[in-house]
């Protein structure tokens, strides 16, 4: 039985900040027999669902929350009013720096409640609340804090900060406000990489969590897996501002300690020795956080059918304007023609959606009516007769012999994918369409991740380490690039000796 489980992790979504990834957090967590483990990024939650399947699939219990920037104590923010205020500089070392205005604070998911929650605190903090930092401020938590255990973080965090700054009776009335607002689900967090100002928290946050009742958690502010990874993270942290002109000092550590890696539940317990009920508490946590995700249930749109249809359901409208189309796109209705229509519609029936297709077929029609250049439509949905005749698509695939098992069939558990092409000049026409008839809430654009190739990566760190572009392109310029994608590194090593 595990005696610590790590509640304070950051992956490599905390962009260039954390050099763990999903991956090697969670075998970290298998490697020290610890049976659950929390993923805490910077601001984000890029990396939720992946760290929540991969987590299911090696028997780790998913922790997913996220180190929120929250603004300090009285101020607030309004769709981000207080952006441009001309107050948010200060200047120290003859350098221009900006006012920092927020602290940190670690949200951890109990149940779809804290994460419905959480979702939406991250949203709005990178929406309305976005100043250099995605920030939320107390209020917005107050009015979403259900279902979330709240730690207090890091020495950057919402009460370690004013300790830091000698001020106790702030740091106490703001513990309280967390206090009154999550209950029992408040936790003060201490940590210990040996970094000066931790000592000031390490004396006072103790005695705060006597005086108020406020249980103590220990945690480690995992920013890598071991500690010999420190100077690899170090250079991450460099890539932004380094120049080959001036390379700074890789082993001068940003954060002033290599003690941020993933310790073992003995360093861990050892660490804090004098305070057992701190590193028993990351159990008792980690007991309040069941949050199960349903990633399997499809949850359609609804289509709305028009009133004069003179149908009542989603499967008769689409069979009304399936047949409709066919006449049209036919003529004579052949045996054949007649068979490979009702198979695809008792298949899209039985598979509940028919709704999918009439809502594809519906924005296509309307970026027709507009002027949109559609394209004729590409990969395993030609295959489809109800595609076809619907409109969705213009290639025939009983001329050219397409199957439509390919793109739809009871035994593939993904949704069918129809690609659809629009001019690119004219795509926002076609995406404020369907805001209009489906409402802007609920209508999102697929999330892209950006990380950089392997040529990028080997520029990068080269700048931070001071090496000359000409030699570091004498190496990148062997890595192959086919179809636009250039080769991992790994992946040419293997296939390049000479390139090592």
């Amino acid at each position: 039985m595990s005696q610590f489980i790590h509640l304070h992790n950051h992956t490599h979504y905390s962009l260039l900040d954390g050099a763990a990834t999903v991956e090697t957090l969670l075998k970290a967590a298998v490697d020290n027999h610890m049976p659950a483990v929390a993923l805490t990024d910077h601001g984000v939650m890029f990396g939720a669902i992946e760290f929540f399947k991969k987590a299911k699939k090696k028997g780790i219990k998913p922790i997913l929350g996220c180190e929120v920037y929250i603004l300090s104590k009285g101020s607030r923010f309004t769709k981000s009013k207080d952006r441009d205020d001309g107050n948010d500089l200060l200047v120290a070392d003859g350098k221009a720096k900006r006012k920092r205005d927020y602290h940190h604070l670690i949200l951890l998911c109990k149940d779809i409640v804290g994460y419905k929650n959480l979702t939406k605190l991250v949203t709005l903090g990178h929406i309305e609340g976005y100043y250099y930092k995605p920030r939320i401020d107390f209020e917005l938590l107050s009015q979403h804090h259900e279902g979330l255990v709240c730690m207090s973080a890091c020495a950057g965090g919402v009460v370690a900060a004013p300790l830091i700054a000698g001020d106790y009776e702030e740091a106490k009335e703001i513990a309280g406000m967390y206090k009154n607002l999550f209950g029992d689900d408040f936790y003060l967090e201490i940590q210990d990489h040996g970094i000066p100002a931790e000592k000031i928290v390490l004396r006072d946050m103790p005695k705060l969590s006597k005086e108020l009742n406020i249980k103590l958690v220990a945690t480690n502010d995992c920013h890598y897996i071991k500690k010999e990874h420190a100077i690899a993270h170090n250079i991450m942290l460099l890539i932004p501002e380094a120049s080959v002109n001036d390379a700074p000092d890789i082993t001068n550590l940003r954060y002033g300690t290599d003690q941020i890696y993933f310790k073992s539940e003995e360093e861990m317990c050892a660490l804090f020795k004098e305070y057992p009920d701190a590193i028993a508490h990351t159990l008792e946590i980690t007991e309040k956080c069941n949050l199960e995700l349903d990633l399997k249930t499809n949850h359609m749109p609804k289509f709305p059918i028009p009133a004069d249809a003179g149908v009542s359901t989603l499967e008769e409208y689409l069979e009304k304007i399936s047949w409709e189309g066919l006449r049209k796109r036919y003529g004579t209705i052949t045996p054949e023609i007649d068979a490979r229509i009702k198979h695809e519609l008792d298949v899209i029936k039985r598979m509940g959606y028919a709704g999918y297709f009439l809502i594809v077929a519906d924005f296509i029609k309307a970026a027709r009516e507009r002027g949109v250049l559609v394209g004729p439509g590409r990969g395993s949905a030609a295959g489809s007769i109800v595609a076809y005749s619907t409109g969705i698509t213009n290639v025939d695939p009983l001329k050219y012999d397409l199957l439509f098992e390919r793109f739809l069939n009871p035994d593939r558990v993904s949704m069918p994918d129809i690609d659809v092409d629009f001019s690119d000049a004219k795509r926002e026409i076609v995406i404020d369409y369907v805001r209009q008839k489906y409402g802007e809430e609920n209508v999102a654009q697929i999330i892209t991740f950006g990380t950089l190739s392997s040529k990028a990566v080997l520029k990068d760190v080269a700048r931070v380490l001071g090496i000359p572009l000409q030699i570091v392109e004498s190496i990148t310029k062997q890595i192959p690039t086919t179809q636009g994608k250039v080769m991992p590194i790994h992946e040419a090593l293997e296939s390049l000796p000479e390139l090592k």
